[in-house]
């Protein structure tokens, strides 16, 4: 079987895996970071978002044999060590933008991602366009929305700290 190695969260493993093995499978089933999702395994709802080398991917669709000598992150790898939330996940925590929560991960990580690689900012119909990939099927995405042009400020400097979802 091929080994892969690639760091997760700033730990480095090396796993044998089958060339057949999907990233999610490898993350969930091998090195038990359960927070990735599989909602359809068809690259549909978005709940398997992680990013690879800065950009998201979906993790049911993407071989872990393609990941060798990748950067992966997890939304269990965005935390501080000391615990505190990355400003997304304190958006979303704020402005109540989640349900049941099962989507949450994917669309956190590609919310990290949209907002990364639009330093002007996004506005509200640009955030909602660049969520097209997934899925949530608790929430209208109007809270989402809120949370991420929220954390947006933060993200890219023009605020300290999160605005509060009453403000």
């Amino acid at each position: 079987m091929p080994q892969v190695t690639l760091t997760v969260n700033g730990k480095k493993h090396t796993v044998e895996v089958e060339p057949r093995t999907l990233l999610v499978e490898l993350l969930r089933e091998t090195l038990r970071l359960t927070g990735t999702h599989v909602g359809c395994d068809t690259s549909q709802c978005g709940a398997c978002v992680v990013h690879v080398n800065g950009d998201s991917v979906k993790s049911c669709t993407t071989l872990a044999v393609m990941c060798d000598g990748a950067e992966v992150t997890t939304i269990e790898g965005l935390a501080r060590p000391d615990g505190t939330l990355h400003p997304m996940q304190e958006a979303f925590r704020e402005y109540h933008a989640l349900q049941c929560g099962f989507c949450t991960p994917g669309m956190v990580m590609s919310a990290i991602d949209l907002v990364q690689k639009n330093p002007q900012g996004l506005s509200e119909e640009e955030i909602r366009h660049g969520l097209e990939g997934n899925l949530c099927r608790c929430t209208g995405y109007h809270n989402i929305v809120k949370a991420i042009a929220a954390a947006q400020e933060v993200m890219h400097g023009r605020r300290k700290e999160l605005a509060r979802a009453a403000e």
